[in-house]
C-alpha cells in the first residue's frame, strides 16, 4: 500500500501529449488553447468615446468659452466629423471614435442643450476625460490569451475582437467509463431488492462533462470472459478507462486479473486512504491508462477529483493554481493510520476567511452526503487530531467556489 502522494506522483509521470486540434473559435468555449493569440491591432483600435455628450478642444475652456455651437452629430461607426472654431463642438455617442480636433467629452448631464447650443452647467471638467485611449488595453502584437488558458466568455470576447475564426486548442483524450457488477441495473429500471441503480458512471461522466470532456459509458457483468474481452476492445480504442468497482478483494473481483491477462501493467493497487483504499492504477503496453476506482460513490466521487482532474489539467498543458486551502472550524479526531478526505461544507466567516464544517457521513457508501457538502479536506496522514482552526488542503466539487 503507497501514500498519497507517492500515488500522484505515480499518476502525474503517466501526463501526455494527445496533441492539438482546430475548432471554430465559437465551438471553443471550455477548451484549452494551444496557441498565444496576439492583437491585430491596438485595442481599442482609435480613441474611443465612453459618455453620450459632446467633443470639444479643452482650449475653449482655458480661453473662458462655455457655449458651443453644436457643428454635426457623430454616431458610433461614423467617420468623424471635425470642429474648425473653439466654440464648435461635435455631438457625439458613446463609441464613437474621437475627432481628432478634439481632445475632451463632456457628457450630457453636465450641459443644457438648445436651439443647437450646448451650454456648461457645471465646472471641475477635465482636459482628456471620457476617453479610452488608443492602444491602451493592448498594443498590436502584444498577448491577449496564453497557451494553457481555459477558453472562458471573455476569451471569446478578445478572439472575436481581434479577427481569430478559427483556434488552435489541445485535443482532449479519449475517455471511456465502465461500471461492473451484476448488482447493478439501469436508472430507468426497477432494481430487486439486492440490487442497486448504477450511478457512479453517470456521476463521473457529468464531472468530467463540467471539464468539457464527453465520455462514453459501459458496464461489465460479472462474467471474467466478458469482462476481459471488453476491456480488451476499451484499450484498443481509447485513451484512458475510468472504471468504478471491482477491485477490491471480492470473489467476483475480476478486473485486476483480466487487466493484467491484456498486458496492463500495475504501477499500483491500494492506497493509504479513505474513502478509497482499493485504488488501482496501471498502463497498458500501448499507453492507455487504467483508473480503477473502487465501487463505493464517494470513494469514486473523491479520486475523479483528487487524481483524475489533475492528470487531465496537466496533460493539457492548463495553467493551474496552487490547491485550495480552508479553516476547519471544528475538533475532529480520526484514529486511523490513514490520510482521510474529510467531506465538509465551505462558507465565509466574518473576516473573508475560508472555513470548512465537517460533515461526517456513513462511511464511503453514503453518497446522499455529497449534496449536502462542497469539497473533500485532506488531513494529514501523520496526524490523528485535528484543532479547530488548522489549516488544510481543500478539493472543492462545488463549481461555484
Amino acid at each position: 500500500m503507497i501514500t498519497v502522494e507517492e500515488a500522484e506522483s505515480i499518476i502525474m509521470a503517466q501526463v501526455s501529449d494527445y496533441g492539438a486540434e482546430i475548432v471554430p473559435f465559437e465551438m471553443a468555449l471550455g477548451r484549452i488553447l494551444a496557441e498565444n493569440i496576439k492583437a491585430d491591432r491596438d485595442l481599442p483600435p482609435f480613441n474611443r468615446v465612453t459618455m453620450d455628450g459632446i467633443a470639444i478642444n479643452y482650449e475653449a475652456i482655458e480661453n473662458g468659452i462655455s457655449t458651443f455651437r453644436i457643428k454635426a452629430t457623430q454616431a458610433a461607426g461614423d467617420e468623424p466629423a471635425h470642429i474648425n472654431e473653439p466654440a464648435e463642438c461635435i455631438e457625439i455617442m458613446t463609441g464613437a471614435m474621437l475627432p481628432a480636433s478634439a481632445d475632451t467629452v463632456i457628457r450630457y448631464e453636465d450641459l443644457e442643450l438648445r436651439a443647437g447650443l450646448a451650454t456648461l452647467v457645471t465646472n471641475g471638467i477635465k482636459r482628456g476625460q471620457n476617453i479610452h485611449y488608443k492602444g491602451n488595453d493592448k498594443k498590436q502584437d502584444e498577448l491577449v490569451a496564453r497557451e494553457g488558458q481555459v477558453v472562458t466568455p471573455a476569451i471569446i470576447s478578445l478572439i472575436a475582437s481581434v479577427g481569430e475564426t478559427e483556434l488552435r486548442v489541445k485535443k482532449l483524450p479519449r475517455v471511456v467509463i465502465l461500471s461492473s457488477g451484476d448488482e447493478l441495473v439501469e436508472i430507468d429500471q426497477t432494481p430487486s431488492p439486492y440490487q442497486i441503480r448504477m450511478s457512479n458512471s453517470y456521476t463521473m461522466k457529468a464531472v468530467l462533462k463540467q471539464h468539457n470532456l464527453e465520455a462514453d459509458k459501459l458496464h461489465l457483468p460479472d462474467d471474467p470472459e466478458i469482462i476481459k474481452n471488453k476491456l480488451k476492445n476499451c484499450l484498443e480504442n481509447y485513451d484512458v478507462l475510468l472504471l468504478s468497482g471491482g477491485v477490491s478483494m471480492g470473489k467476483f473481483d475480476h478486473i485486476p486479473r483480466a487487466l493484467e491477462a491484456l498486458q496492463v501493467h500495475t504501477l499500483f493497487h491500494k492506497v493509504q486512504q479513505r474513502p478509497g483504499k482499493p485504488f488501482w492504477f496501471g498502463k497498458h503496453e500501448n499507453g492507455a491508462l487504467v483508473f480503477a476506482f473502487p465501487g463505493n460513490p464517494v470513494a469514486t466521487f473523491m479520486c475523479v477529483y483528487r487524481y483524475f482532474l489533475p492528470w487531465l489539467k496537466a496533460t493539457l498543458n492548463m495553467q493551474t493554481e496552487p490547491p485550495l486551502q480552508a479553516v476547519l472550524d471544528s475538533r475532529l479526531s480520526f484514529n486511523y493510520p490513514l490520510k482521510y478526505f474529510l467531506q465538509v461544507k465551505l462558507y465565509y466567516n466574518e473576516y473573508c476567511q475560508l472555513m470548512a464544517a465537517p460533515v461526517e457521513g456513513n462511511g464511503s457508501g453514503d453518497f446522499a452526503n455529497l449534496a449536502d457538502t462542497g469539497a473533500f479536506m485532506e488531513l494529514p496522514l501523520e496526524k490523528n487530531e485535528f484543532k479547530r482552526g488548522e489549516v488544510f488542503k481543500i478539493w472543492p466539487f462545488d463549481n461555484r467556489l
